[in-house]
């Protein structure tokens, strides 16, 4: 069990959280969920010992071990992968490695060899024997062929090196298991993988993820940071979301009725408290309003933004054809992709999936006109009006300039500040915000400065390169909301399955063997036709 005491963290003079004494146990595992900056990253490091709190107590259970999943994917490059993986268990390995350099010594003297047996003996109690077997079958177990086992992390794809990082953190058959954003940088079905693998794995979970579907599919309690403080709810996130509705409904009518009753005491009082027949009943009134609580309710750190996405000019056929498409970056020898061929109809709402490092992102550029292809042509219908969001905007944002500044280059009228100021204000951004520089934004907040762009730009077709990425669940279904009312025609890449199964009804996915699947239909029904669950 891991549990906190009193737990508070304070940055200068405002506490992020604070008071927080919570138990993480019984092989539960817990969806850490709430907006972004609440806190979560914050004190998912506290439990993990890599900061301290400013006030309260963290305790795991003696004898219990911890394991957590390294954010950095590239801390490893130059080391082997079972090395990586075997890092995992970090007292086999200190044991491993301190009885290496005694054997390698020359000049090791007898008592660095009693050491050396005393290091063999832990080796042994930690099962370091069979360590490498072990950390091999999780590889193989999570989709990472044996070949590449005795290379580099260099070598390894970008969507594998997460893959290599969740089998360091089970490595080591943790009974604490502590997961910022697993499924960041997965692809869908690499998160189905994570999905299964953990929902087979016996340890209690803190997980931190704003995919939706994946915290429905593998957490059995949510703990919510609001309020600056940490409430558990029993179930999925879809059960968190009816039941904390419904709390605060309950608390809200339940204080309606009690104002309601300290206003007709009040009323009572006031008529009757100086008539001698009836001072007697005031007094006890006045007594029965001190005994009437109400309960305190606290604004929600959580805010939805307000998106909408218009067309100017709408289209009636196609949007867009793509003729025999290849690409290859310069300098390499392998197409990224090639001889693709498709037509995307006006209105149509088209998902390009397919697993890391297939393309997708490639392709995206290819149609925005960010890159040529290297053959084959992308053939724009006449009106079109195509919006581009790249995965990553930061190009966007290299001027010196602040929001507005920024939000009024996309308005086409110099006079359009009220305009502008209420895209800022639909957006979270209002008051002195809108002064700061575009420099400082969080990943976040760039995203949604692109989404107001897009607002007011109005394309008639838009092109969305993981649009939902650092975003938090209020944003991400506010833009679910906004898209599902946008009536031009949508081309996007997400590895957020219930995004795409809430817009999509087209699927094309880029596969490793050069093949290309174009299903027409929902992405629910895309999956029953490949065999796969949803």
């Amino acid at each position: 069990m891991l549990s906190t005491t009193n737990l508070s963290i304070q940055f200068e003079a405002k506490p992020l959280f604070e008071h927080v004494s919570v138990k993480f146990g019984d092989g539960n595992r817990y969806g850490l969920i709430g907006a972004n900056g609440c806190g979560k990253s914050t004190l998912m490091k506290i439990l993990g010992g890599e900061l301290e709190q400013s006030a309260g107590d963290v305790v795991l259970q003696a004898g219990l071990r911890m394991g957590k999943l390294n954010q950095n994917q590239f801390a490893y490059e130059d080391q082997r992968v079972l090395d990586v993986v075997m890092q995992g268990h970090a007292e086999m390995w200190r044991a491993m490695q301190e009885r290496d350099r005694i054997y390698a010594d020359p000049e090791a003297s007898d008592e660095d060899y009693m050491r050396a047996a005393e290091l063999e003996a832990k080796f042994a109690e930690y099962d370091g024997y069979t360590a490498e077997a072990r950390a091999g079958g999780i590889l193989i177990d999570a989709g990472i062929d044996e070949s590449k086992h005795d290379l580099p992390m260099r070598e390894i794809p970008p969507g594998l090196k997460l893959r290599v990082l969740l089998a360091q953190a089970l490595f080591s058959r943790p009974d604490v298991l502590l997961l910022d954003e697993p499924t960041n940088n997965l692809d869908i079905h690499s998160i189905g993988w994570l999905e299964r693998t953990l929902n087979a794995y016996d340890a209690t979970m803190i997980i931190i993820s704003h995919d939706r579907h994946f915290l429905n599919q593998v957490c059995t309690h949510i703990a919510d940071l609001d309020y600056q403080q940490l409430r558990i709810y029993p179930g999925n996130y879809d059960d968190f979301m009816l039941a904390s509705t419904q709390a605060r409904a309950r608390v809200e009518a339940s204080n309606a009725k009690a104002k309601q009753q300290i206003s007709d005491l009040q009323e009572f009082v006031r008529r009757f408290s100086a008539n001698a027949s009836k001072a007697r009943q005031a007094t006890s009134r006045k007594r029965q309003i001190e005994k009437i609580k109400i309960e305190e309710v606290r604004p929600s750190s959580r805010q939805n933004p307000y998106i909408r996405f218009e067309q100017a000019k709408k289209l009636y056929r196609s949007a867009v054809t793509v003729e025999k498409l290849s690409f290859r970056y310069p300098g390499t020898e392998r197409d990224i992709f090639s001889n693709l061929n498709f037509t995307i109809e006006a209105e149509q709402r088209v998902a390009i999936i397919g697993p890391n490092g297939i393309g997708k992102t490639t392709l995206m550029r290819c149609l925005a006109g960010e890159l040529a292809p290297t053959a084959g042509r992308v053939t724009w219908v006449e009106n079109a009006q195509p919006g581009y969001m790249p995965q990553d905007p930061q190009a966007e944002f290299e001027q010196k300039v602040d929001l507005l500044t920024w939000m009024s280059t996309w308005t086409g009228k110099a006079d359009d500040d009220l305009i502008v100021r209420a895209t800022l204000g639909r957006l979270l951004f209002s008051g002195d915000e809108t002064r700061k520089s575009v420099k400082v934004l969080s990943g976040g907040e760039k995203g949604r400065m692109i989404y107001g762009k897009l607002m007011l730009t109005r394309p008639n077709v838009m092109l969305l390169d993981e649009p939902t990425n650092h975003m938090d669940m209020e944003t991400i279904e506010s833009l679910q909301i906004g898209l599902e009312k946008y009536p031009g025609t949508l081309v996007f890449v997400s590895h957020d399955r219930e995004f795409v199964a809430g817009l999509a009804n087209r699927m094309i996915e880029l596969r490793p063997d050069g093949t290309v699947t174009d299903f027409t239909g929902s992405y629910d029904e895309y999956l029953d036709s490949q065999g796969l669950e949803s």
